[in-house]
């Protein structure tokens, strides 16, 4: 069996057990809520007030709220008051990169044949 070095990334990331993962990609489940979550997280972490994202990602009102509930009790976002407005930030950048690592963590560990695919470490 073919074993990956680990990186010096993975030593500062969370190592994230099959039950957390799949509760957090069960939260981005949906095409609106990844597309939120996309918004926020180029927005960088002064986010966006609702108003904004919700033009952005093409979702208001109600469902917007309903997306960010979802997003929320998953980590991945936060909501803050700023005057009159609500702000909006991707706040679990660790855990979103955790969680693409899981995918790929283990690629071609079970090859026959040298992988093609490299990790940018």
């Amino acid at each position: 069996m073919k074993m990956n070095a680990p990186s010096p990334r993975d030593a500062l990331l969370p190592d994230l057990s099959v039950e957390v993962a799949a509760s957090t990609f069960a939260a981005l489940g949906s095409e609106q809520r990844l597309n939120v979550l996309r918004q926020l997280v180029r927005a960088g972490p002064e986010g966006l007030s609702m108003g904004e994202l919700g033009q952005r990602a093409g979702v208001t009102g109600s469902t917007l709220t309903h997306h960010l509930k979802i997003l929320a009790q998953a980590g991945l976002v936060a909501q803050t008051r700023r005057g009159r407005s609500i702000i909006c930030a991707a706040v679990a950048y660790e855990e979103l990169h955790a969680l693409a690592d899981f995918l790929i963590r283990e690629c071609c560990a079970d090859a026959t044949t040298p992988c093609e695919v490299h990790r940018d470490d």
